[in-house]
């Protein structure tokens, strides 16, 4: 069971971004709170990637403010927003098919040993981490050292997801994370990110399947022509309400 957060994790105030005369946001604000799923959902075009870009680390905004645990934070890559505690999941999911499961889950973040400037991969304290991760997480992959290219679908998207809880993370972000998947499969991944609220992280899901968003989230901010048009709690609305504030057939 879940309790409704009363703090937000990130605050977005006024947010706006242009790339040359394309208006991609203007004037966004929207809250994410702490410990629950936040769903944001609009057409193709409507701002949302480029809106999590600016949260990642990825797009400076022109203007307005993005505060992080209630601190603003100007992150210049994602390298600095992931020391902050902030994941995210790409919907190409960033995995090196000839790699192992614990190869990917290190990947850039290796753990190493020796003295002084020598320093040597410590390949047995990476796979016995990598077994915990996926252990905690209940990740149904054959085992740590299995290839990538041997992995189905939703068991590469299981280690995507792995690898963002893995590491202290605050706050995850979801980029269509079952588009390419079958329905067993999109089930053990929803599965996955309600655990990832119920073990504390904060999830950001951006989907284009309302049912999903109905089932998963606890909030849903809508985008549309790069500004956030609505927010509504989503035990509060309907998938026909969020489907006409995407269109704009109704407004706020």
């Amino acid at each position: 069971m879940t309790t409704t957060a009363t703090t937000s994790i990130v605050d977005v105030q006024d947010v706006s971004l242009a790339f040359g005369s394309v208006k991609a946001l203007q004037d966004v604000s929207l809250t994410l709170a702490a410990g629950e799923i936040t769903a944001l959902v609009g057409d193709n075009g409507a701002g949302k990637s480029t809106l999590v870009r600016c949260i990642s680390g990825i797009h400076k905004p022109q203007s307005g403010t993005i505060s992080f645990e209630g601190k603003p934070v100007h992150f210049r890559s994602p390298e600095d927003a992931r020391e902050a505690g902030i994941e995210t999941v790409h919907q190409n999911l960033a995995l090196v098919d000839d790699l192992t499961v614990w190869q990917n889950l290190f990947l850039n973040r290796e753990i190493t040993r020796g003295i002084g400037p020598i320093r040597f991969l410590d390949r047995k304290a990476m796979k016995e981490a990598a077994d915990r991760m996926v252990s905690n997480l209940a990740v149904n992959v054959p085992a740590v050292k299995s290839k990538v290219r041997r992995l189905s679908g939703g068991q590469r998207q299981a280690v995507s997801i792995c690898r963002a809880a893995g590491f202290s993370s605050k706050l995850v972000i979801m980029d269509e994370p079952t588009a390419a998947l079958g329905v067993q499969e999109t089930a053990k991944v929803e599965a996955l990110i309600l655990k990832l609220r119920d073990d504390g992280h904060s999830v950001l899901l951006i989907s284009h399947n309302f049912s999903q968003v109905m089932r998963l989230s606890d909030q849903v901010w809508v985008m549309r022509a790069g500004r956030c048009v609505a927010g509504r709690r989503t035990i509060e609305t309907t998938g026909d309400e969020i489907v006409s504030l995407i269109t704009g057939s109704r407004e706020k």
